[in-house]
């Protein structure tokens, strides 16, 4: 590993974040593939650096609670209720499906869940980005889209401290499932009541002094705190900081905060893709590649189902709840997010597994209209022969 000043160090990499995300925008391609692949490149460089893994942890943990932030209490409420049907269907196909293929191919059930939580959720990064460029954010499908990312968005973080949780050394029994969601419960339980009952009179306090220097400070410390806190009592920090950013919704000045909050973010957060780059050792080898092989078919059909039948449940025709299909495949940071928490072997499927179907779903979102067309065309003509 080279030995170079912090300084100098950290100056080179942010400049080439900075080259990463101006490329990237050129030729119109999600930075967090690049990042994570600069990481792989970077691994004989940087194998263990803890400047790096610290910025990834202070970058995840504002990502998360930025996205708690859109979500005051009676906001998840009304999206849960319209959504349900399809985002449950979304965990029974690409969650349950992957595991499903994991457990078939012998793994334990830790692993199968770790697999199935890489499968499970779309990128909302690389979609949220593509539904702007593409200016598709007015068409029908859009909504259906954002929803459903919303219900991963929710259903991911509980994921994640699972997950990390059984992988602290706990047995995944009856008690230990039991223990957890008490923890749970208890963590959810505060952030609502000291949002509703401490943050939600803040607002004249946060309105009087949003442009102060001290604003940012007190910002990112609730969201470091809660993520420490939920760490504290044996779950993921993600939780935490989401719950975090759930409390200062309840404020009302959720887009003032995030404008405070998303410059420490933008440079922080490409360290966490880079970080799991570097933690991905392609010399290892892939040890289940029949697996890989029909996780990504599968990835690619399970959310092609998710998006007809749920754009359908959720009032869509069926040319634009086809069109929906084609535009959930990307996955991204959530995948890379859990596929963090696992054994170097599944941590290098997970990480080519994340890069495949990115790149995959990043092509099918470009060509859903015309695919979607095309296909709607042909049923339309057998139909009337």
């Amino acid at each position: 590993m080279f030995h170079l000043p912090f300084l100098l160090l950290m100056g080179l990499i942010l400049f080439t974040f900075f080259w990463v995300s101006f490329g990237s925008s050129k030729l119109r391609l999600p930075s967090v593939l690049i990042y994570i692949l600069l990481g792989v490149g970077a691994v004989f460089i940087f194998p263990r650096n803890e400047a790096i893994h610290w910025g990834a942890e202070i970058g995840i943990v504002l990502l998360f609670f930025l996205l708690g932030l859109e979500f005051p209490l009676a906001r998840m409420v009304e999206i849960s209720k319209r959504i349900a049907p399809a985002g449950l269907l979304d965990v029974l196909l690409n969650l349950g499906g992957a595991m499903g293929l994991a457990l078939i191919f012998g793994l334990d059930s830790l692993s199968a869940l770790i697999l199935g939580a890489v499968a499970y959720a779309t990128s909302s990064s690389i979609s949220a980005k593509m539904l702007e460029e593409q200016k598709r954010l007015a068409n029908p499908e859009a909504e259906f889209i954002l929803a459903l990312l919303i219900f991963e968005d929710l259903i991911s973080p509980l994921l994640v401290s699972l997950i990390a949780g059984a992988g602290a050394g706990e047995e995944m029994t009856v008690s230990f499932a039991a223990l957890l969601l008490i923890k749970i419960v208890i963590l959810i339980a505060g952030a609502v009541t000291i949002g509703h009952y401490g943050f939600r009179r803040l607002q004249p306090f946060i309105s009087r002094h949003l442009q102060k220097e001290f604003m940012p400070l007190m910002t990112v410390g609730i969201a470091l705190a809660y993520a420490g806190i939920a760490m504290a009592i044996g779950l993921s920090e993600i939780l935490g900081a989401f719950l975090a950013g759930v409390m200062l919704s309840e404020t009302g000045k959720s887009s003032d905060l995030e404008h405070l909050i998303l410059p420490v973010r933008d440079i922080t957060l490409p360290f966490f893709f880079f970080w799991f780059g570097t933690t991905i050792s392609l010399g290892e080898g892939v040890s289940n590649f029949w697996l890989l092989v029909l996780m990504i078919i599968w990835s690619v059909a399970g959310k092609l189902l998710t998006g007809y039948t749920g754009g359908r449940l959720f009032g869509l025709n069926p040319r634009v709840s086809l069109r929906a299909g084609f535009s959930l495949i990307p996955r991204g940071e959530f995948s890379a997010i859990i596929a963090s928490l696992a054994a170097p072997q599944l941590r290098v499927l997970s990480g080519i597994y994340i890069l495949v179907t990115a790149f995959i779903g990043v092509y099918l979102f470009q060509k859903a209209p015309t695919l979607a067309g095309r296909h709607h065309g042909k049923v339309t003509r057998r139909t009337q022969a």
